[in-house]
């Protein structure tokens, strides 16, 4: 069947919202920092990049809107950040300088740099790609720190820091998976690459089936 996908964030927020009616996943893509003040830490905004306050608000917007129709959510780099804060979860706004960590997350040439996870067994992310460790690719300098609520963590480095969460409650609720990496950007042979893809577009099939 035919993939179509839609970009939400170049309309209002009235119209987004009203377009998601007609989808049947939200993928949350990676982009700029969240607002610190998102969870309460506006004295570490000194430490963000760039912000985008209407994106912030449009995709608490769809993860609300996302929730209540039981909507399957993919969430990439931001995207797992943002629903982290969503759910009363915080963020180190700048790992270099608020973690000390030998694993480096962003690198001059961001397509060259790369690092391992362990997978948590029993998770969704071990059940699509079959592996409890991995190397993934890495370009972002703000990571989860507080975790949010009904959230747990899937995967991290060997230092510990968070990689990937899913819904503590994976049988009650719908899917949801969200990844620190950028799946888009890896060889489609890694196994935490396209089995991730596969599985939101699985979801999304099956919710369209059931509900449209």
């Amino acid at each position: 069947s035919n993939i179509f996908w839609v970009d939400l964030y170049h309309m209002s927020l009235d119209s987004a919202l009203k377009l998601l009616d007609e989808c049947s996943g939200l993928l949350i893509s990676g982009g700029p920092d969240v607002f610190p003040g998102r969870y309460d830490a506006i004295d570490d905004t000194a430490l963000c990049g760039s912000i985008d306050f209407y994106r912030d608000t449009l995709e608490f917007a769809l993860i609300e809107k996302a929730k209540e129709l039981g909507m399957p959510i993919l969430g990439i780099c931001r995207g797992l950040q943002i629903f982290n804060i969503y759910h009363g979860g915080s963020l180190y706004a700048d790992i270099p300088t608020q973690l000390d960590t030998l694993v480096k997350h962003r690198c001059p040439d961001t397509y060259d740099c790369f690092h391992e996870v362990r997978i948590v067994e029993g998770s969704s992310l071990h059940g699509t790609s079959g592996v409890t460790t991995g190397i993934v690719n890495s370009n972002h300098h703000q990571g989860i720190k507080r975790i949010g609520k009904g959230i747990r963590p899937i995967a991290r480095t060997g230092e510990g820091l968070i990689e990937a969460i899913e819904y503590e409650d994976r049988k009650n609720m719908p899917f949801f998976m969200g990844v620190q990496w950028h799946p888009e950007r890896m060889d489609i042979s890694n196994p935490l690459c396209l089995p991730i893809a596969m599985y939101f577009l699985q979801e999304a099939k099956l919710w369209s089936m059931e509900n449209q």
